[in-house]
């Protein structure tokens, strides 16, 4: 729909920007491919998002380096500096803008994590966030000294306790306590500091020695998409970040999502629903499809259609012509994963099959890699300017999402062109902001300033 035929939208467009990461999005092929851990890149990428007045920064966790069939899957060779780390670098060369990291509750403990994310907040005057996420596989607890892995419900249940803790830390300092009395060195608040949880995953106590942030706490990211995923998003997160970026599914998880809150104590804005989208900007129509069908060719090598064959049939395909035909056997269907480091989908084997079966014979006998490149490459807003930023209204306007984080196929460039051309447009039409209208994340994302005892959602076999 035209911008013209549809009113204004009552509140803005929120913009965060997701660094590419080791992943299917990213092409490594391109010139123009930058360095993974070269903190140019980042500080590139950070840069341009604040430039283009967005929210947040955000970056992937990942443990452990993944395998496929015994050897380091291609897309992680590259590596993944620590995010905390390189985040407290980007607060010394930017302004504005949220910095966002993702960080497990399953293998960090909440002292440790929560000094680290409040240090951030300081060190950024009031702009850090993290997404909290829980690791599901045992290969990555090879890492750690417990080891292992927890089952579904005791890891959403570890990680509401988690963020329990560390709302008790961060809390645990007034907002003027770290005002010391200057002519005897002590502080203001006597009890400054000290905090006491006991639970069924924690049992701590003592002094926190990291002063309240600047936005009350960090803000709280969010990406599950399960039942259990769902609930914990509704009952603490900030911001969801949603895998939901087209428009059908996006009204119905944005309406599930949010009519969750209300069981939880929570207004429906206090969760900000951003989807992770892809752009492709072009100067015509045609020049944006020409360009979008090059990007998700490249993200789908031959190798990587193979492997992505192979995480459904559950077994080696090495020996099929990715340009051929699909397999003509049936997969296995004993719910294991071929690669380390992912988690075999949900969803039935056999049924994902008959589904890629049917998709490549409705198509005119598609090849494995044109069904891969079709189920798995999806450009969310291809197009010019103007219609990429009327798409993005429109979004917004019905309820498919409160704004967009957006992840490019390319580092650290990737987001040039966005900000060069599609900005400007929001910025005319007055649905994103021209200039920041305040300093920390939480200003940013319009989410108010928590209290030092507000917010809390404890468990019953948590105790604070």
């Amino acid at each position: 729909m035209p911008h013209s035929q549809h009113p204004r939208l009552r509140t803005r467009i929120h913009l965060a920007a997701h660094f590419p990461g080791v992943n299917s999005t990213t092409v490594w092929s391109d010139p123009h491919s930058g360095s993974q851990i070269d903190f140019a890149s980042f500080e590139h990428l950070a840069r341009t998002a604040e430039r283009g007045r967005f929210d947040f920064f955000f970056l992937a966790e990942g443990q452990r380096l993944r395998e496929h069939q015994g050897r380091i899957l291609e897309l992680d060779v590259a590596g993944r500096p620590d995010a905390l780390t390189v985040l407290a670098g980007l607060a010394a060369v930017t302004d504005r803008i949220g910095l966002a990291a993702t960080a497990t509750a399953t293998y960090n403990e909440p002292y440790e994590l929560a000094r680290r994310i409040a240090s951030l907040d300081h060190l950024s005057a009031g702009r850090a966030a993290w997404n909290v996420v829980t690791s599901p596989d045992a290969w990555t607890g090879e890492n750690f000294r417990r080891g292992g892995f927890l089952p579904r419900e005791e890891r959403y249940e570890r990680a509401a306790e988690f963020v329990d803790a560390a709302r008790t830390l961060w809390d645990s300092w007034a907002p003027d306590a770290h005002l010391a009395d200057r002519d005897t060195g002590t502080f203001a608040t006597a009890d400054a500091g000290r905090f006491a949880h006991h639970g069924r995953h924690f049992a701590i106590e003592g002094r926190f020695t990291v002063p309240r942030g600047p936005q009350g706490r960090p803000v709280l990211i969010q990406a599950g998409d399960s039942e259990d995923g769902r609930e914990f998003g509704a009952a603490y997160a900030d911001v969801i970040f949603s895998r939901h970026g087209h428009y059908d599914a996006g009204r119905a998880f944005y309406a599930d999502l949010k009519g969750r809150a209300a069981r939880h104590g929570r207004a429906p804005d206090e969760i900000r629903i951003l989807p992770a989208v892809t752009a492709v900007v072009g100067a015509t129509t045609e020049e944006a499809r020409e360009k979008a069908a090059w990007i998700r060719r490249q993200q789908v090598s031959p190798r990587n259609a193979i492997h992505s064959a192979e995480q459904v049939w559950g077994r080696d395909l090495s020996d099929l012509d990715p340009d051929g035909p699909l397999p003509d056997f049936d997969p296995v269907a004993d719910g294991t994963s071929i690669s380390r480091g992912r988690v075999r989908s949900g969803t039935d084997p056999l049924e994902t099959a008959r589904a890629w079966r049917e998709l490549a014979a409705a198509k005119g006998g598609l090849s494995l890699r044109e069904v891969v490149i079709e189920v798995a490459a999806h450009q969310t807003f291809i197009g010019t300017a103007e219609h990429i930023a009327d798409r993005m209204e429109v979004h917004v306007r019905d309820g498919a999402s409160d704004g967009f984080i957006l992840v490019p196929h390319l580092t650290p460039t990737g987001l040039d062109d966005f900000v060069d051309q599609v900005v400007p447009i929001l910025q005319e039409r007055g649905v994103f902001r021209a200039e920041y209208e305040g300093t920390t994340l939480r200003e940013h994302l319009r989410l108010p300033t928590p209290g030092p005892a507000a917010g809390s959602h404890r468990h019953d076999d948590v105790a604070v």
